[in-house]
């Protein structure tokens, strides 16, 4: 037996011990989590340094799952607890509920653009509903890899918690096994590769995978904090966040002072040279700079458009003059290029929208309740902010995940317990009274029936 398929099997037995179920089990083992993350905290700032040039204070943002795991600690034994649900009458006497348990051995595929974070969180969730985990980290950010492998080794058994590294074959052999739960983090492409995989085992997947966000800015906003929002939430880790506001849309009467706003943010927050910036990443790989420095050569940038091959450089840049159908316009940027659309008439703007997949998020500059409610119920993303951007990732409270093709499942907080649990209904009946009118013969029992049912 090959060496995947043999851990899977440890995992699978000693799920089966039943070691994992005990609450208090699950509280030591994300109590060990946190101790190892506080100890490991500089080497997996230094990586995301190694990985993406980022700098040192959004190289903190991998560890902004501390506070999702702070949670977990303090709600987890509420969590757990059977929720009583009230029997219907005709099952009386009896008493029902739902029962969290455990799902098995679930398969966490990370990426690579947050690949510390984005591996983390839904470990928190599995931990928490008391699963065995196999944890699979991006070759891409190959020094998070390695912190990621290191800090699990050292805090807990494989036979409980294990990391698998490796590229696309190492994937493809997880993804060939029987697990009980698949979380995938990635780009739709590789999704539909992971959800054909799991067919074939019947195996339920959560899969974020982003999209086209949007950004909508209407009249009357504070046009320098609105540039700044957005700018920070776009260019942030050099544009590669599957949650960064895609490509704008702006009321044209606001659309010139908006552009030059973001300029002055730009300039305030990386200089007047953005690649001497100490607080500016770098793209990941060539592959993916080279993607990008081609959708770029199909537009004329209004600010930045600066590109240096070798260091895997382009500036924070501003596209103005876009339209609807333009090249740039056509799949997800993930980088750090931002699109200018105008509107005339905010229906339309919100009708061009949603001719496109539904994103993973939707991002709304108003002040205007009545464009807030319309964009609320006339759209669909998987989340939505007014007046900011990406904030609403790191509230651990809201069930985070995307909706069509930017994602299925939900997880975070709550919502990752009861992913990676099974809402198991129980229903417990006294064996006396038992009344003879559910038994066959059934002549003369169908009126009775039909008016207990509501239908005579």
């Amino acid at each position: 037996m090959s060496a995947i398929p043999t851990l899977i099997q440890r995992q699978r037995t000693f799920f089966n011990t039943g070691n994992t179920y005990p609450v208090t089990f699950r509280i030591e083992q994300l109590k060990h989590l946190k101790q190892a993350i506080l100890k490991h905290q500089h080497a997996i700032a230094a990586a995301a340094k190694a990985d993406l040039g980022r700098p040192e204070f959004e190289a903190y943002f991998e560890m902004g799952v501390m506070a999702e795991l702070n949670l977990a600690l303090k709600r987890l034994k509420k969590w757990v607890k059977p929720k009583r649900v009230a029997p219907q009458v005709e099952h009386l006497p009896a008493t029902a509920w739902i029962q969290p348990e455990p799902l098995g051995v679930i398969l966490v595929i990370a990426p690579w653009n947050y690949p510390f974070q984005l591996m983390i969180s839904p470990l928190i969730g599995t931990i928490a509903a008391g699963n065995c985990t196999i944890l699979k980290p991006s070759e891409l950010a190959p020094k998070t890899s390695q912190v990621i492998t290191t800090l699990i080794k050292e805090t807990f058994d494989s036979n409980y918690v294990a990391v698998v590294e490796g590229g696309v074959k190492t994937s493809q052999q997880l993804l060939a096994e029987k697990f009980d739960h698949i979380f995938f983090t990635g780009g739709p492409q590789v999704g539909r590769i992971v959800m054909a995989a799991a067919a074939e085992h019947l195996t339920p997947i959560t899969l974020e995978l982003g999209g086209k966000s949007p950004c909508i800015v209407d009249v009357g906003v504070r046009l320098d904090y609105t540039a700044k929002r957005i700018a920070w939430g776009k260019f942030i880790n050099a544009g590669q966040t599957c949650l960064a506001p895609d490509y704008l849309v702006v009321d044209r009467r606001i659309k010139s002072d908006l552009i030059k706003h973001l300029q002055q943010a730009i300039h305030a927050f990386f200089g007047e040279d953005p690649v001497q910036s100490p607080d500016f990443a770098r793209i990941v790989n060539d592959r993916h700079f080279f993607r990008l420095q081609n959708l770029l050569s199909t537009e004329t940038p209004v600010i930045g458009g600066q590109t240096i091959p070798e260091e895997r450089y382009i500036a924070p840049t501003v596209i103005d003059r876009v339209s609807w159908d333009s090249p740039i316009m056509e799949d997800e940027i993930f980088g750090p290029i931002l699109p200018v659309l105008q509107y005339d008439d905010i229906d339309e703007a919100i009708s061009q929208i949603k001719i496109k997949p539904k994103p993973l998020a939707f991002y709304l500059f108003s002040n205007n309740p009545q464009i807030q409610d319309k964009v609320l119920h006339s759209s669909s993303s998987g989340t939505i902010c007014f007046n900011d951007t990406v904030l609403q990732f790191g509230a651990w409270n809201l069930p985070f995940g995307g909706v069509g093709t930017s994602g299925i499942g939900k997880y975070h907080g709550q919502a990752s317990f009861d992913t990676f649990s099974n809402q198991k209904s129980v229903l417990k009946r006294h064996i006396w009274p038992d009344l003879p009118m559910r038994y066959p013969p059934y002549r003369g029992k169908l009126g009775l029936l039909k008016k207990f049912l509501g239908m005579g």
